[in-house]
């Protein structure tokens, strides 16, 4: 028998759509603006974040995506071994993201890694090797117009949301020495676990001063390195369909329609990307009958934008980095590290290796 789920109350999206503005804020910060004493906000954010129906980990800033290399990665798997096949990826720290899709590819994966060496590995000679894996796409991203950690839920009123939304920076981010260190990286792996860690708790873990930590957050915070974001369940919160749009834009109006699309509250990610399909545009909706009624939306606002393929997530594998139940809550976490080294050695002998050079496609 199937287990049922509780669908997100409107308190909660309210306690959410709060922590996706400051997710690091205070309860009393939190409880001022909800209306609600501290200590109830608090106990209803352990609530939801110990059923998984809610979390705070991290996401990256619009400055990482310039130091590493991301790609878009269509998967096909033979038969029956998609959810063997997808359980294996799950594991890995460069696969962010992994969509389970009703397209012609099994599954859609959402990858990084620190250079493009690192992503030819990974994507040669790492994903071909997996048991089940019998095709690899390969869609390289060229310019992330926005990512995930972006996306807003609308459960607060406005005066509600202008209190806790900071104020725009005064200019661009701070200049600063932006390489990742290796006490870097065990930083974001203790925050992809809990983005609400206190700096106390960060410090006593990685074994350094309260100083310390705090200031190597902010570091990474003020660099525009590093966000923080506010992720939930979304089938239990009213958002239970997830498309992806494979589309073309002319070079010359790429720009200008993909920072259009960012502007639209149903859009979760947008990229552009390399192929002749140059752009992908990934949203949250909440009924199948939206996809239609968005794709309409976009052809008349933008009539230079060709929608070749549109695709719907029949389940959500991995959040980057969490992993998920049918549902979409979390049961887990892989901590992204996009550093490491891709490793040749992973699970020799899948349906891959006999796979012929045709079938490995990287635009």
């Amino acid at each position: 028998m199937q287990e049922t789920a509780k669908p997100l109350s409107e308190d909660d999206l309210a306690l959410i759509h709060a922590l996706q503005l400051r997710p690091r804020a205070s309860w009393t910060e939190l409880g001022r603006v909800l209306a609600v004493d501290p200590v109830t906000v608090a106990r209803r954010f352990a609530r939801l974040n110990g059923q998984g129906a809610a979390w705070v980990g991290l996401s990256p800033g619009a400055r990482l995506f310039e130091q590493v290399h991301a790609a878009f990665v269509e998967i096909d798997c033979a038969p029956g071994a998609a959810a063997r096949t997808a359980a294996a990826l799950a594991a890995h720290p460069h696969l962010l993201t992994l969509e389970r899709s009703a397209a012609g590819h099994d599954i859609l994966a959402t990858i990084a890694t620190a250079d493009l060496p690192a992503l030819s590995r990974y994507t040669l000679d790492v994903l071909p090797r997996i048991a089940g894996i019998t095709a690899v796409r390969v869609r390289i991203v060229t310019h992330m117009f926005t990512e995930g950690g972006r996306w807003r839920i609308a459960a607060l009123e406005p005066g509600q949301r202008s209190r806790l939304t900071a104020p725009p920076a005064a200019g661009p981010p701070r200049p600063g020495h932006r390489d990742i260190t290796a006490f870097d990286r065990a930083l974001l792996a203790r925050l992809a676990h809990d983005g609400r860690a206190s700096y106390q708790s960060l410090a006593t873990a990685l074994g350094v001063s309260l100083s310390s930590a705090r200031r190597r957050v902010e570091r990474l915070v003020r660099l525009d390195l590093l966000r923080f974001r506010c992720d939930f369940a979304r089938p239990l919160g009213g958002w239970p369909v997830a498309v992806t749009f494979r589309a073309r834009a002319a070079p010359t109006e790429l720009p200008e329609i993909g920072h259009a699309l960012v502007r639209r509250p149903e859009t979760r990610n947008c990229a552009a990307v390399t192929g002749p399909d140059n752009l992908v545009l990934q949203a949250s909706l909440h009924c199948v009958e939206d996809v239609p009624r968005l794709e309409t939306q976009l052809a008349a606002a933008h009539p230079g934008l060709d929608i070749v393929d549109r695709t719907i997530t029949l389940r959500h594998d991995k959040l980057l980095g969490r992993l998920l139940d049918p549902h979409g809550r979390s049961v887990g976490v892989v901590p992204p590290d996009v550093w490491a080294e891709p490793d040749v050695r992973a699970e020799p002998g899948g349906a891959g290796d006999a796979a012929g050079a045709d079938d490995m496609d990287v635009p």
